[in-house]
């Protein structure tokens, strides 16, 4: 089995490290192609205005000057021989839960993936406590890798569809399991901005990484990671809300013909 790295941390990132292990519990034949810097909040984004440059580091690691869309699609069209049987993305520093799926190139590696027609899961450590730094504990994730990805490996996925796991701010030992959930949803409004100065005198605002308040109950990724779990959740990429197809075709139906 062939498998392609990749993150939105940057190539030298240590959850890029904790993937690779993990991903050698599996299989011999690893292929990486990361961004050369952070990339994080970059969303499913595409270089467009600027030149891309692809670095080789050995014969199977790559970096990108770019995002994590690009790093896949470089990795595919340019660094590897054939294309690889599975994509892993992460582990990312940090959660990629709710609504914030759309933001994280973490996840976002793993739609172009699925738009490639690969099998490809994201992962993420979720930490507790804010200005961590270096500090973050990749424990749970690292005995709980291998472990949640194995019933995925034969597991043939739905096209344009992948798979999101995130690892809960615990350690190793005091994970409960893993659970399957749906995607939860966060209350933006409850959310802060930080205010600063610079030096020169202007101000400066920083998004707050605190806790929002979430979906209620425990039926989602958001709670079921602060109960201990380790969550499992399928994400497709079409976006259609079907619902409202046929309300939105009444409202048009003048303007069809």
């Amino acid at each position: 089995m062939r498998i392609l790295l990749t993150n939105d941390d940057g190539i030298h990132a240590r959850g890029l490290k904790v993937l690779e292990a993990i991903a050698r519990q599996l299989t011999d034949d690893i292929w990486i192609c990361a961004p050369s810097e952070e990339q994080s909040g970059a969303g499913h984004s595409l270089t467009l205005t600027r030149p891309v440059r692809l670095r080789r580091h050995d014969e199977r690691r790559f970096s990108v000057t770019g995002t994590p869309t690009d790093s896949v699609t470089m990795a595919l069209r340019k660094a590897m021989p054939a294309p690889p049987d599975l994509i892993l993305s992460g582990v990312n520093r940090g959660a990629n839960q709710g609504d914030d799926v759309t933001y994280s190139g973490t996840v976002s590696a793993a739609m172009e993936g699925a738009l490639a027609g690969i099998r490809s899961i994201a992962l993420s450590q979720i930490y507790a406590r804010e200005g961590a730094g270096d500090d973050v504990s990749f424990s749970a994730a690292e005995a709980w890798g291998a472990r949640v990805l194995r019933p995925l490996l034969d597991m043939p996925f739905a096209e344009r569809t992948l798979i999101n796991i995130n690892f809960p701010a615990v350690r190793a030992d005091a994970v409960k399991g893993i659970r399957v959930v749906r995607q939860g949803f966060h209350d933006y409004g409850r959310g802060t901005v930080v205010e600063g100065m610079d030096p020169r005198g202007y101000p400066y605002f920083w998004f707050g990484l605190e806790p929002v308040e979430h979906t209620p109950g425990h039926e989602t990724d958001l709670e079921i990671t602060q109960d201990g779990y380790v969550a499992v959740t399928p994400l497709q990429l079409d976006l259609t809300h079907y619902p409202s197809l046929d309300r939105l075709a009444d409202r048009y139906g003048q303007f069809t013909g």
